[in-house]
């Protein structure tokens, strides 16, 4: 039920990546507005998580959880009365409580499984993000029959709906259950933000940045950007941006099976590995080269076709699906008893990407003009965070292996390091 109404959230929270475009052209706004537009429900839904995970250890997640969703659903219908660029603004900072949802379902989803299952449960909480391909499909159709009012009015509807029906069909986690019984208060608010001031936390949030919040950017981002790239019309790029959704959300339970298996620091690598690959091919413009032949000019030229552009917009996701998985495994194995605000702040800078980025893919589009720029920006990203990760990963391991230090970089070199374990007789290393 948990993941039920995360979807819901989800779809509302990314309704803009359908509306929006067609909001985009009524009021006859330029690119880096568009972007600004998008993004707002996402800064909204960012901010508000690190208090709803602290309030969600405090009250319990089934009460937090219908305050945030009703609250979301009547803004989601009130926009549909916005008539001006800072109505719609205004309008779109209620809408983006949905995103808070987030928070709450992992505070309230993880206490019910121990920590060698929370992995694959949260990942399929967390499945919740296949919400964004709900409103992919769903809203083009309704938005073209009925407007894109319409669209706000029904989401807005179901939204209010699965509140209560997720209210009433739950019950309270164990460890609220408990402190009831015990009359034990909770944690204060300062004790638990205690764990925020430890660079790993940081570390793990920008990790979400990447893996959460350009998913959410390119949720937002990736209609338009192949309406305006490929030429389509709104429904057919709204079913191809549900192949960058689904992936990106379904496989991120197989993404906490994965992390509970190997680790969540393998599943890191892996995404950020098959991420920085595909960004770098994305973000190559349509070129024309002329080169200089034995026989004389010879002119061809390189762009990335639409299957070629979905098979790894495809694979994309798929990374970026394990490694949302995979970061908040790390949480409840770290900061056990601060799971609320140590991934509320994770969260929210992970919300946050799906905020900024818009922004500044339409800011990057007004100032150089070239499509892919959005693509270069999420290759910078994410080749920072797979160098922070493994340079941090390297200082780990020798702080906790100091022996490591006198290894040589090669198997060959032994003889130039006296003092390396692999230079002493093979007997002796056979007795160690």
């Amino acid at each position: 039920m948990s993941t039920l109404g995360f979807t819901a959230c989800f779809a509302v929270w990314t309704i803009f990546s359908i509306i929006g475009v067609q909001i985009k052209r009524d009021l006859g706004l330029t690119e880096a507005e568009f972007g600004l537009l998008a993004g707002t429900p996402i800064l909204t839904g960012s901010l508000v998580r690190v208090v709803l995970g602290v309030w969600t250890d405090q009250f319990g997640g089934r009460l937090v959880n219908l305050v945030v969703m009703l609250s979301a659903a009547v803004a989601t219908f009130l926009l549909s009365y916005a008539q001006t660029y800072p109505q719609f603004l205004i309008a779109a900072l209620g809408v983006g409580l949905a995103g808070g949802s987030f928070a709450v379902g992992v505070a309230y989803v993880s206490k019910f499984f121990p920590k060698e299952r929370q992995g694959t449960a949260l990942g399929i909480f967390g499945a919740g993000n296949v919400g964004a391909a709900v409103t992919k499909f769903a809203a083009p159709f309704v938005m073209v029959a009925f407007g894109w009012e319409a669209v706000a009015q029904v989401w807005a509807v179901v939204l209010a709906g699965l509140a209560v029906l997720a209210f009433v069909s739950t019950r309270d986690d164990p460890e609220l259950q408990a402190r009831r019984l015990s009359g034990a208060k909770a944690k204060s608010a300062g004790m638990q933000f205690a764990p925020l001031m430890k660079l790993q936390v940081w570390r793990f949030a920008l990790y979400y940045f990447f893996v959460f919040g350009a998913f959410v950017a390119l949720a937002l981002w990736l209609p338009h950007y192949l309406v305006d790239v490929y030429g389509l019309d709104i429904k057919t790029a709204g079913m191809l941006a549900a192949a960058y959704s689904i992936p990106g959300s379904l496989f991120r339970i197989f993404g906490g099976w994965l992390s509970d298996r190997i680790g969540a620091r393998k599943v890191m690598y892996i995404t950020f590995g098959v991420c920085t690959l595909c960004t770098f091919l994305l973000s190559y413009p349509p070129t024309s080269y002329v080169v200089d032949g034995i026989r004389g000019p010879i002119a061809f030229r390189l762009e990335t076709s639409l299957p070629a552009f979905i098979a790894i917009v495809f694979c994309l996701g798929f990374a970026m699906s394990l490694g949302k998985a995979a970061v908040y495994k790390h949480i409840p194995v770290y900061y056990p008893d601060n799971i609320g605000s140590v991934g509320g702040v994770v969260g929210m800078v992970g919300g946050l990407g799906g905020f900024v980025l818009p922004i500044a893919f339409g800011a990057l589009n007004d100032l150089t003009g070239v499509a892919t720029s959005c693509f270069m920006l999420l290759f910078v990203l994410v080749s920072a965070a797979l160098a922070w990760m493994h340079f941090a990963v390297r200082r780990m391991e020798r702080a906790g292996a100091p022996q490591l230090a006198d290894l040589p970089e090669l198997p060959e070199m032994a003889s130039l390091h006296p003092q390396s374990p692999l230079s002493a007789p093979a007997t002796l290393r056979a007795a160690q």
